[in-house]
């Protein structure tokens, strides 16, 4: 029985963060050893909101490539790719444009939430506005089974539903419809060290997979705790406390973090303390990780190969793909 093809991803605008490790590289290396997984460097979805700033984009390919093989996706189990350098995906955007209205992209919940999240409202730009189409492409140029997703991201899979039936419904039982997973998560949104907000790079508020001991040391002794808690001997709240929701995470002892937060509750455990726990705790898991992404960028034309094999991997896909649907559509004209 042929194994289900998985499709993930990221936007390359930076080096990758504790947020993406919870909530999607842990899934991700599990993935690999039971399905065929394709991993996506999306740098033309980073575009859309970064089109002034192509360098940057360009650059992070590389750091988001290197935080992949730091973490543990392996080459020879998961195809890596650049999104750009599949031109079948554009081609396919074009054609699926037909089959979506203004009035619906209007109505994606995730759309609408990223326009409010951005300020775009009139000045939003088309190739941001349209990006669930393109993401609709991304999924279906590989014949797509599952992918990966957030509660959030549900909306724009239930989109790419949408095209796929009407594609099929028009032109023939061409296009695999994809489902959703939403994986096992190790938790929600991680909240920034600010603990207001989820954890992003634009926020200042990120621990990123590459940052040195020593800074890492430096953003868990800054991070947000219990305001109220003045004193050492003051009982501290446990809720909404950054600190904590962290150690619940990535706290290897869930017992003795139990105590710890029945001591801050009722008083005598200060915050020092608990940061330095968690610090211990975030050294261990961090620092194989950033090991294994500095051997790695000791030979950046070896990880570019890596994904050279895979995007030529993936456009063979992509070709055979777009035969099929070029003929269904009576284009093939030669």
């Amino acid at each position: 029985m042929k194994r289900k093809i998985v499709l993930t991803g990221d936007r390359p605008t930076g080096p990758l963060h504790l947020g993406h490790y919870v909530g999607s590289l842990v899934n991700r290396i599990a993935l690999q050893e039971t399905h065929e997984q394709f991993v996506m460097i999306a740098d033309v979805q980073a575009l859309t909101d970064n089109f002034e700033t192509p360098e940057k984009v360009r650059a992070s390919v590389t750091e988001v490539a290197l935080d992949y093989l730091a973490v543990g996706i392996d080459p020879t189990k998961s195809t890596i790719f650049i999104q750009s350098m599949i031109p079948e995906i554009a081609e396919l955007t074009i054609f699926y444009l037909n089959l979506v209205t203004v009035a619906r992209l209007h109505r994606n919940p995730t759309v609408k939430e990223e326009i409010k999240l951005r300020g775009f409202e009139e000045t939003i730009p088309a190739g941001f506005f349209m990006y669930p189409v393109n993401q609709a492409a991304d999924i279906t140029f590989l014949n797509t089974d599952l992918v990966p997703v957030g509660n959030d991201q549900l909306p724009m899979i239930e989109q790419t539903v949408e095209i796929v039936r009407k594609f099929n419904r028009l032109y023939g039982d061409v296009l695999t419809e994809p489902q959703a997973l939403v994986p096992p998560a190790l938790t929600g949104r991680l909240p920034g060290l600010d603990g207001k907000a989820k954890m992003a790079k634009s926020a200042g508020n990120a621990i990123f997979l590459k940052d040195e001991a020593d800074e890492l040391t430096k953003k868990v002794m800054s991070m947000f705790t219990d305001p109220n808690h003045l004193r050492v001997e003051d009982p501290g709240q446990v809720e909404d406390n950054a600190v904590f929701m962290y150690l619940d995470i990535f706290g290897r002892d869930k017992a003795a973090v139990e105590e710890m937060k029945e001591h801050y509750r009722r008083g005598g455990l200060g915050d020092v303390k608990i940061k330095r726990y968690l610090n211990d705790e975030l050294q261990a898991l961090l620092t194989p990780i950033r090991d294994r992404r500095k051997q790695f960028a000791q030979d950046p034309a070896a990880v570019m190969h890596l994904i050279r094999e895979g995007t030529a991997k993936t456009r063979e896909r992509a070709i055979a793909t777009m035969a099929r649907v070029r003929q269904a559509m009576k284009i093939d004209y030669f």
